[in-house]
């Protein structure tokens, strides 16, 4: 073969490489997760693959490259070990599932990327040409490490093997298949590790904080899911108010996801037991609405949790989170950390409920001026079924 038909045969495969490569992006696009993803040191022609074909949008919700050392130490709010070792990779895809958590349609499977790289530079490196990535879903982890050959590949060709290795990780994490060869040789095996997580182990993961919270999409209306509409108890047991005061707070906003928020974590009283959790999520289950399980018990922190949402509380809790006394006492920390609930886009939907004695609503309280728009009152006429869960304990003798 001649060095012209060389080039021809070279031409045509790499035709095909991007042919194979545009149509598992394309796949991945099509499959309903949503991912976030943390690349530092290498692969960044994974990210040009995802975002150049259409429907990028419905995958990626966000990438950063914490390429710089101080952007590492943010990222991870620590000085990691290794800037480019298994451990970090792990760290990133967890920080990358959690954030995607967040950002994610309400149910959608959410997918965790980490990768760190060191490889080829303009200066010779004394140690290995190497990767780790990592990838978390909800019920998943899988953790991979390649050392290349030396010497081997130019900076830009690790580059693609490292994109290609990683594209072919998000299609796996996706359930998708992908189709072309990453390129790596035999003496490059990946050294790799596989653990799963069932939904116990998952719920403890969440008590203990690894994960911020876990979604049961048991509604199947996710057409309004780019805001949320919140509703937090403990649901102790779930009763027809709770259902009717969701209902009737949707109606108020005019759009928005509504669903519940169940925290493991209580303020006052110990963390829910997994099995405890189990029975409260299958109220939900039985009546087909979405309920979100959150290891947060104070409003201002579901806020961060849950950016642009709308809370539906009642007015005895709008009056406690305008009391200085649950901020030391401090007027201007409850304005403080109001103001930071406002800056998430988070507002307040206030139903009527007995306060101290007497049936109250949003109007009866003395909200603070710089905090008025961020509290909506349901009309007593809209919602006055002030149920309550200890009443109904008491009369099942629970």
């Amino acid at each position: 073969m001649n060095h012209e038909e060389a080039g021809k045969v070279e031409y045509r495969d790499k035709e095909m490489t991007d042919a194979c490569i545009r149509a598992v992006v394309e796949s991945i696009h099509s499959s309903p997760t949503q991912a976030v993803i943390y690349l530092s040191g290498g692969a960044s022609l994974a990210l040009g693959w995802l975002m150049s074909v259409p429907g990028a949008s419905n995958t990626v919700l966000e990438a950063v490259v914490p390429y710089s050392r101080m952007s590492m130490i943010q990222l991870l709010a620590k000085i990691p070990a290794q800037y480019c070792g298994q451990q970090t990779a792990d760290e990133m895809a967890l920080l990358a599932y959690n954030r995607a958590l967040k950002l994610s349609s309400p149910g959608s499977p959410v997918l965790g990327v980490g990768f760190t790289g060191s490889l080829a530079t303009m200066r010779p490196k004394l140690g290995d040409h190497r990767f780790h990535l990592s990838t978390r879903t909800h019920d998943r982890h899988w953790a991979s490490t390649v050392t290349l050959s030396k010497g081997l590949r130019s900076r830009d060709q690790e580059e693609k093997v490292s994109s290609c290795f990683l594209l072919k990780a998000i299609a796996n994490a996706c359930k998708v298949p992908s189709t072309f060869d990453s390129e790596l040789t035999e003496s490059e095996v990946a050294d790799e590790c596989e653990r799963f997580f069932d939904e116990d182990q998952e719920l403890e993961q969440l008590i203990n904080g690894q994960i911020c919270f876990k979604v049961y999409p048991f509604s199947t209306d996710t057409s309004n899911a780019d805001r949320k509409i919140i509703l937090s108890g403990s649901f102790n047991p779930l009763h027809d108010g709770h259902l009717k005061l969701l209902e009737v707070a949707t109606s108020i906003c005019g759009n928005g996801y509504p669903c519940f928020e169940l925290s493991a974590i209580n303020a006052d009283k110990p963390p829910l037991l997994i099995s405890q959790i189990k029975d409260r999520v299958l109220q939900f289950e039985k009546v087909g609405k979405t309920v979100i399980v959150s290891n947060q018990p104070y409003f201002y922190r579901k806020a961060e949790l849950f950016p642009g949402s709308a809370f539906v509380i009642g007015a005895d809790t709008a009056v406690r989170l305008i009391n200085p006394k649950y901020y030391d006492g401090r007027y201007d920390k409850m304005l403080e950390t109001l103001t930071g609930c406002k800056r998430t886009g988070c507002t307040f939907i206030v139903a009527g409920r007995n306060v101290e004695g007497a049936f109250k609503v949003l109007e009866d309280l003395d909200i603070p001026e710089d905090l008025r728009d961020m509290f909506v009152s349901i009309p007593a006429e809209r919602f006055q079924m002030d149920v309550s869960s200890s009443e109904i304990r008491k009369s099942r003798g629970m």
